[in-house]
């Protein structure tokens, strides 16, 4: 699964009461077990609610070739039998308590989640230190679950065109990589996958001192740290194998492929290799990426949106994404469908598209677009501290890609540092043909 990051909107009127919320982060307190887990803690005391989330440092950018999509299986399999519950028990503890549960799983991570009464926070630290170490991963319920898994990727990827498009697409914009390796496994992966891959795997990564525990809510953190060691403390510490960070190349060379497709019209992807936060030389570099990411088409007074799909609608949809939480290189990625009564050349838009990326690279944006752009961003890191599994969800991401939780309390100066000549040379360094894989999605030809 994915998480999407919204955009909100904000007049600088509205804006003004954020900038005061994000001046004081939540208290936040970080300790480590003898087996070597660590564990993050914030307080947020405003409901008697805590959501506990384990993440565990796998994904499928670890998977070798071959064995794709082995990370989000064990995902689906840890709850399919423990020293302590059986298929569906812990669901049904959880379900009586009101609480809710979820499992994600990314390039970079698993990770477990539970939210519930706090009161109760012994029951998520109990079942998720179960999970992680008695999983039972039966060959049979395997078996059973490898078809589910499978119907998944059909119906998620395979069936949905842009899913299916923007895979291809990473499996050339990421040549030395495996940031290219789909979470959910090639399809030819999952057919010859095994249960003693999965225990192999399971035995490999699932360590406490490849994990991190994050709790955010209603909490005391001498009351967690206790319950940490009461439920994770016995856990042993395991060797875990050495995982370097995808680097990409700097220069690829321009890529392309093209698809035939059931669609009404034209669909064009272009993609720029690009360092994230964790790889860039200078974390600026990646603030400023994401800025760009809004000036281009992440928002809707970005350019790409109001020139080309509001303005002269050669476009009916635009969008782009910038992902800088990577523990490897990232892409920054355009996404737009053609409007047919407009243009019906994928060539023809792109040239269009270059046109507005070169305008940021021959002039560095007005500082008040570029304040529109920071509005939109560090509302979002706000608002985010009003939902207990986004603050969470945040904090741990950070730890799993091996950047310091703190980095998110300090998100807001970092984007404020940011200038227009920033953006400039951004555009300049990282929006070149060396660096572009674009994919055109054309309607399928009729030869009947």
């Amino acid at each position: 699964m994915n998480i999407s990051r919204s955009t909100l909107v904000l007049s600088f009127i509205a804006w003004l009461p954020l900038m005061a919320a994000a001046a004081s982060p939540p208290a936040t307190q970080e300790f480590s077990l003898d087996n070597g887990l660590k564990v993050v803690v914030r307080e947020d005391h405003r409901s008697p609610i805590v959501t506990a989330q384990l993440w565990i440092k796998v994904g499928s950018s670890y998977e070798p070739p071959g064995q794709s999509g082995l990370s989000h299986a064990l995902e689906h399999m840890v709850y399919k039998g423990s020293s302590k519950a059986c298929a569906g028990e812990f669901a049904a503890i959880l379900e009586k308590l009101g609480a809710s549960e979820n499992a994600l799983t990314g390039t970079d991570y698993t990770t477990f989640y539970q939210t519930l009464p706090s009161s109760r926070t012994g029951v998520a630290f109990e079942i998720l230190a179960d999970l992680m170490s008695t999983a039972e991963l039966d060959a049979q319920d395997f078996a059973l679950e490898l078809k589910v898994i499978q119907e998944e990727r059909r119906m998620r990827v395979d069936d949905e065109i842009a899913a299916s498009a923007h895979e291809r697409l990473n499996s050339i914009a990421y040549p030395a990589s495996g940031n290219r390796t789909p979470t959910f496994g090639w399809m030819h992966d999952l057919q010859r996958m095994n249960a003693v891959q999965l225990q192999q795997w399971y035995q490999a990564w699932y360590s406490p001192d490849n994990a991190t525990l994050v709790v955010v809510g209603d909490v005391a953190p001498e009351r967690i740290k206790a319950l940490a060691q009461q439920y994770f403390g016995h856990l042993q510490r395991r060797v875990t194998p050495v995982a370097l960070a995808p680097l990409e190349l700097a220069s690829a060379g321009e890529r392309s492929l093209t698809l035939h497709e059931p669609v009404a019209s034209p669909r064009l992807i272009m993609s720029f290799n690009a360092p994230s936060l964790a790889t860039a030389l200078d974390r600026r570099t990646a603030h400023a990426l994401r800025l760009l990411n809004m000036l281009l088409a992440g928002s809707s007074s970005a350019r790409i949106k109001q020139q080309l799909q509001l303005g002269e609608a050669i476009f009916t949809e635009a969008h782009s994404e910038y992902d800088a939480f990577n523990r490897g290189d990232s892409l920054l990625t355009i996404t737009t469908q053609l409007n047919p009564d407009k243009l019906n050349d994928p060539d023809e838009a792109l040239a269009r598209l270059w046109q507005v990326i070169e305008s940021l690279k021959s002039k560095a944006p007005e500082p008040a677009e570029l304040e529109r752009a920071k509005n939109l961003l560090i509302a979002n890191t706000v608002y985010a501290q009003d939902d207990l599994e986004r603050q969470a969800y945040n904090l741990g991401l950070l730890e799993t890609i091996d950047l310091d939780w703190r980095l998110v309390d300090q998100d807001t100066d970092e984007l404020n540092k940011v200038t227009p000549l920033d953006i400039q040379q951004v555009a300049k360094t990282y929006l070149t043909r060396e660096r572009l894989s674009t994919a055109k999605i054309l309607p399928e030809k009729n030869n009947g």
